[in-house]
């Protein structure tokens, strides 16, 4: 059986009351992309991810320092106060946090440690991680689990569905695009669940929708809605098309049986990882994310926003994000909520963000990082 389609395609958030507004543009946490947040007990809680590190002659692609930080905000990220200075988890960036029963779990991601070799090669030691970690304040930290039923991945999808902790996806390796090898870039489209993170049942091997990482998730009415992600960060060799994707997917049961909502290639939303999709005021809100330029050094990130009801028709929304007015200025791998005011009203925070490219011999590169908090929604 198909889903049901809302009454409405769109909702309210697609009218011109809807602003982004600065809460901080530089808060107390260093700039960072891969990072995440929580809300938790009414507190925004801001933890790892990675910071560029200035550049070395020769370049050494995506060098970086890796957080294991833990931050905490109590005015809707206005201010900020360190919980720890690292956590008990390894510092680590694209992995995911999710609350359950009050309680913040942090699973999967990478660090980021290439090696030169004696002829001068340089190539990926990253480690990529499959343990669960979970806290009630965000300072005292519980390994639930060294190793889940899942491999070690980065760019996993994952959300709160039912009571269960569900992951989707992801990738292992890093991509030629950064750092070559030794082993090639490997992609999933298993879809595993746990109630508790220790113990993790996987509902499928390989799902209908093409593997993929840096794919987003989200929940409404119950049902599973995947959105887009990538399969590579730059075309293949021989090929122009960028491997990325805009098709929408969802299961009605959890993750175990999908439907294929929009196709590859229909969606009117360009292509794209490194996004975010969200539900403000019961419709889907999508945007941010990466894509190059056509010399692949640059960046034409999409400066749009778009709003679904049902993940099918899709409307574009009149802002743009941050307010950009130029695609440089348009993140990607931020983290980002939705919120409830006191008065009631749904917003969106997002928090810090990627802005570089892949021209590793731009020595501002590690610049185009940020530390800032936005807020989207009705203009107070």
């Amino acid at each position: 059986a198909g889903l049901s389609s809302t009454a409405s395609a769109f909702s309210s958030t697609a009218d011109d009351q809807s602003a982004w507004q600065m809460v901080n543009p530089a808060a107390e946490w260093t700039p960072r992309a891969g990072l995440q947040a929580a809300e938790l007990d009414g507190m925004l809680i801001v933890m790892g991810g990675r910071t560029p590190r200035p550049p070395r002659k020769p370049p050494l692609p995506g060098d970086s320092d890796l957080h294991s930080d833990v931050w905490r905000s109590a005015d809707g990220g206005a201010s900020w106060v360190q919980l720890r200075e690292e956590a008990e988890w390894a510092p680590r960036a694209y992995f995911r946090a999710l609350v359950l029963r009050s309680r913040i779990f942090v699973f999967g991601g990478q660090n980021f440690m290439p090696v030169t070799l004696p002829n001068g090669q340089l190539i990926s030691k990253s480690k990529f991680f499959n343990d669960c970690w979970s806290s009630a304040n965000g300072i005292e930290w519980r390994r639930e689990t060294a190793a889940a039923g899942w491999s070690p991945r980065a760019g996993l999808s994952g959300i709160a569905l039912g009571g269960q902790l569900v992951v989707l996806g992801g990738s292992v390796n890093d991509d030629s695009a950064i750092v070559a090898g030794p082993a090639p870039r490997t992609y999933f489209n298993d879809v595993w669940r746990s109630a508790d993170g220790v113990s993790w049942t996987r509902l499928v091997e390989e799902a209908p929708w093409p593997k993929r990482a840096g794919a987003r998730v989200a929940v409404k009415d119950g049902a599973l809605f995947l959105f887009g992600g990538e399969a590579g960060f730059l075309p293949r060799p021989g090929e122009a098309e960028l491997p990325y994707f805009n098709d929408v997917w969802a299961s009605n049961d959890g993750g175990s049986q999908w439907e294929r909502l929009v196709a590859n290639g229909d969606a009117p939303w360009p292509s794209r990882p490194g996004h975010e999709v969200l539900l403000l005021n019961g419709a889907f809100v999508l945007f941010g994310g990466f894509r190059p330029d056509e010399s692949g050094f640059g960046e034409d990130n999409p400066n749009d926003m778009w709003s679904s009801g049902d993940g099918k028709l899709w409307q574009l929304l009149p802002k743009t994000p941050w307010n950009a007015v130029r695609t440089s200025q348009v993140k990607y791998d931020f983290a980002a909520l939705t919120v409830r005011s006191q008065q009631g009203r749904e917003r969106i925070l997002t928090f810090g963000g990627d802005r570089e490219t892949f021209n590793f011999f731009d020595e501002t590169q590690y610049l185009r990082v940020d530390n800032d908090v936005w807020r989207y929604g009705d203009a107070p």
